[in-house]
């Protein structure tokens, strides 16, 4: 592994603009992988019959900081020992009130995470093989942050799915949790994994209602948190797709959370994929009679048009970021 590394002087100061907000919107970009024809999709949801049954997975995967590879400073570790495993984690033990790491993965496209204070969390490497690049920022004042410490690191992944199978900071989840264990019973009552995907769907669209007070004040760089959207049966486009996100991943299912625009509107849906039939993506949702376009908010809120107005026809998503 190369690793290549700097430090910018302290002083440098630079207005920082977050990379997410909280609205809804949205399609994302093809990602190289067979569609599944959704009357088949369909059809295969509904084989709860055939007498089959899912094999449940019961361990959960779980970031580490292995430390066996740390780059950083006094005030921040950078743990890239798991980064073929498609995640690294940072912690800062400065003193700001807030540290940001941005990652800017081989497409150039630049995300940013807010780095645990005491503690590590960890960040997806959803950008596929190849160099990314990262800088650690301290807040200063306002909107001003000061580079204390940049690098770059190469990735090699196991396989193309493997990102997509760990938590992170936006779809974070332990096996004790609420939705880890939801997952666990409905796996129980699958026939396979496109039945589970379908139940999941289900439950998610049928107990957890749009909230559309927050959404109108949501914070900048809102994080979801799955159990207490279980818990309050609300939230907004980015709870719909990280619990159903969280809740696909404990159980072995690669899941993308999938952040864009639908015009100037932000939002967020997730791909899915199923072995032999590729990404389950172009934004689905179920209409309770068919798979037409896997975007959960509009499926619960099919008769909303206060939330459809944003998505339209589902012909205007850009995908932007998937975590």
């Amino acid at each position: 592994m190369h690793i290549k590394y700097y430090r910018r002087i302290a002083c440098f100061l630079m207005p920082f603009a977050l990379a997410l907000l909280p609205a809804c919107g949205v399609k994302p970009a093809n990602a190289g992988e067979s569609r599944v024809d959704s009357s088949a999709v369909e059809e295969e949801s509904k084989n709860t019959d055939s007498g089959k049954k899912r094999e449940t997975v019961l361990s959960v995967r779980i970031p580490q900081a292995m430390g066996q590879s740390v780059i950083g400073t006094d005030t921040v570790a950078v743990d890239i020992s798991n980064v073929s495993d498609g995640y690294v984690m940072a912690s800062y033990t400065g003193t700001a009130s807030d540290c940001k790491m941005q990652i800017t993965v081989p497409d150039g496209t630049l995300y940013t995470f807010t780095v645990p204070q005491n503690e590590y969390g960890a960040f997806p490497l959803s950008g596929g093989n190849g160099n990314y690049g990262f800088e650690l920022l301290e807040h200063v004042q306002g909107k001003s942050y000061a580079v204390i410490h940049s690098g770059d690191f190469d990735v090699s992944l196991k396989d193309e799915y493997t990102p997509f199978l760990y938590p992170n900071q936006y779809v974070w989840y332990t096996a004790d949790m609420k939705a880890v264990k939801l997952a666990e019973e409905l796996s129980g009552e699958s026939a396979d994994d496109l039945d589970f995907v379908g139940r999941v769907y289900e439950y998610v669209t049928r107990h957890i209602v749009y909230d559309e007070v927050f959404a109108a004040s949501a914070p900048v760089n809102y994080i979801p948190d799955v159990d207490q959207v279980l818990e309050s049966g609300k939230g907004i486009c980015m709870d719909y797709a990280a619990l159903m996100t969280a809740m696909l991943r404990s159980q072995g299912i690669p899941a993308k959370m999938d952040i864009g625009y639908s015009g100037d509107a932000y939002h967020a849906w997730l791909s899915v994929y199923i072995k032999e039939k590729g990404w389950v993506d172009d934004v689905i949702y179920f209409d309770g009679s068919s798979w037409s376009l896997m975007d959960p908010t509009i499926g619960a809120s099919n008769t909303s048009s206060a939330v459809k107005k944003y998505v339209g026809d589902g012909t205007n998503y850009i995908l932007k970021y998937c975590y």
